[in-house]
């Protein structure tokens, strides 16, 4: 080692023997100066005796001072610096990382290649938000540490994420984000562009997705994923009619409907036979008769290019989740939901309560009546 080293070697113990974090934090800076002028050249060994030095200075400033903001500020210049440094002694940097305070913790999460996967795999499933998001920006990032950031669920790194072309996102992480692009118009067209979406889930995105944002990822999709996109927005838009424009026999659903009332037979078991036979007209007519509503206020639920209008007369009708996944799928004229789409409308209606699905249900049947409209 250097004459230089040596005698920083020599402040350095004087600096921990006195427990001085104002000059331990002089001794970081110099510390760090002569690291990053030859790190390059230094063998494993050299960098681990850096590394010790790092962290018996750190230690002393966590001892004495770690709350004195000029220390905090030792450590995040540490922490810039140090984290652009494919040298930088990894257990330096993995400390650096867990700090709380996102100024130190920051630079290493978004930018040091120290951290492995586990690592970072770890930090975000024990950190809060601005540490997951540090870690979003990352230039590259694996599905199995995309799919850590995304179950925890934070619209922020979901955003972040998308945006990132570097994050390979997996089928499961990106369920997750189309749940929650059906409420983030920006987020889904974000989505809706990335070349890596599986077709399947860019179909589930677009056929829950409003006409505007369908016109806006259209017109910003790329060449190469024009055509397909193009494809995915007309099938979806076809599929969401679920065969509106054909002529329906309500009439008759309404007599039958009425014969079962008549004779007692009308409950969920006969509204959850009618769904599961995709018979439209007699679901119609049995959830309006079951919720105490028109069918003039249900149908329009029915044909809406969005789900969770629906489940307010089921909530009103007492029905249970296996009738009210049933009567979602009856709206297509053949297949069912997204698995992971049904996820979160199961969740939305868990969440609803009796008693603000009764107001919303009371609301429509006014406006249905005094319009003389259907609703949309």
């Amino acid at each position: 080692m250097s004459l230089a080293f040596l005698s920083i070697c020599d402040e350095l113990e004087a600096a921990v023997a006195a427990r001085n974090a104002d000059k331990c934090a002089e001794t970081t800076a110099r510390v760090t100066a002569l690291f990053l002028a030859s790190a390059g050249s230094f063998s494993d060994d050299q960098i681990q005796l850096f590394g010790d030095v790092f962290e018996r200075l750190i230690n002393t400033i966590e001892l004495r001072a770690i709350a004195d903001v000029g220390a905090r500020v030792a450590l995040a210049e540490m922490s810039a610096q140090l984290a652009p440094v494919r040298q930088a002694p990894a257990s330096v940097m993995r400390r650096l990382a867990r700090y709380d305070d996102i100024s130190i913790a920051a630079p290493v999460l978004s930018e040091s290649a120290r951290l492995t996967a586990d690592d970072l795999i770890e930090l975000a499933k024990t950190k809060g938000e601005k540490h997951l998001l540090a870690i979003s920006g990352r230039w590259w990032l694996q599905e199995i540490v995309t799919d850590a950031l995304l179950a925890r669920c934070f619209p922020s790194v979901s955003r972040r994420l998308v945006d990132n072309p570097g994050a390979r996102v997996s089928a499961t992480g990106f369920a997750i984000v189309i749940a929650q692009a059906a409420s983030d118009p920006e987020l889904a067209i974000a989505t809706g562009i990335r070349a890596d979406l599986p077709s399947e889930l860019r179909s589930t995105l677009l056929r829950e997705a409003t006409d505007t944002v369908r016109t806006r990822l259209l017109s910003r999709a790329p060449p190469f994923l024009f055509e397909e996109i193009r494809a995915a927005v007309a099938a979806a838009s076809a599929g969401a009619e679920r065969e509106m424009s054909r002529a329906r026999d309500f009439p008759s659903a309404k007599l039958v409907i009425a014969c079962l009332k008549k004779e007692g037979r009308l409950n969920e078991r006969a509204l959850l036979d009618f769904a599961q036979a995709r018979k439209y007209e007699e679901t119609v007519t049995a959830l309006a008769e079951l919720s105490k509503a028109s069918v003039e206020v249900v149908r329009p639920l029915m044909q809406s290019l969005r789900s969770e209008g629906i489940l307010v007369p089921c909530r009103v009708a007492g029905l249970r989740w296996e009738t009210v996944g049933a009567v979602l799928n009856s709206r297509f004229s053949s297949g069912v939901m997204a698995p992971e789409e049904l996820s979160k409308l199961k969740r939305e209606f868990d969440g609803l309560t009796l008693e603000s699905a009764h107001r919303l249900l009371k609301l429509w049947t006014v406006k249905s009546t005094s319009s003389g409209s259907t609703l949309n």
